[in-house]
């Protein structure tokens, strides 16, 4: 059987998660990871997508995020979050919302990395917003 460790994801307004979980899926930029127990120290950013949170318990709970960066160490990982929540509660409307305002932000960008930035941006959120679609 698996180690157990411990998880935090934190958002800007609450802690979302704390607890001994058997293993997370993050959505790291260069790609999904999965971290368990003992895992080698880790830093890197998060993009938008889907964190899926397996807990000691057995119970199975996924997460929306849209941004942050994530600290693994050996002991837990700490997952902090621009903004987050539980899957169920996020409705295409705001995602919807999130993309449209990244467009308009787009619009009045005047620096190619800035133009970059968000044009990356409002393809992982179109993304996500067919994946959440789908499950």
């Amino acid at each position: 059987m698996a180690d157990n460790f411990n998880f935090e994801l934190v958002s800007p307004e609450r802690l979302l998660l704390s607890e001994q979980v058997i293993d997370v899926v993050i959505p790291a930029t260069e790609g999904e990871m999965t971290v368990m127990a003992n895992h080698a120290p880790t830093m890197t950013t998060i993009k938008p997508g889907v964190v899926k949170v397996h807990s000691a318990s057995g119970k199975k709970q996924d997460y929306v995020v849209f941004g942050g960066f994530a600290d693994i160490l050996p002991t837990g990982c700490t997952l902090l979050a621009e903004s987050a929540i539980p899957v169920e509660d996020l409705n295409q409307d705001e995602l919807t919302r999130r993309i449209n305002a990244a467009k308009a932000e787009l619009e009045d960008a005047e620096h190619h990395e800035h133009k970059s930035r968000l044009e990356h941006f409002i393809m992982e959120l179109t993304h996500l917003s067919g994946t959440i679609q789908k499950d």
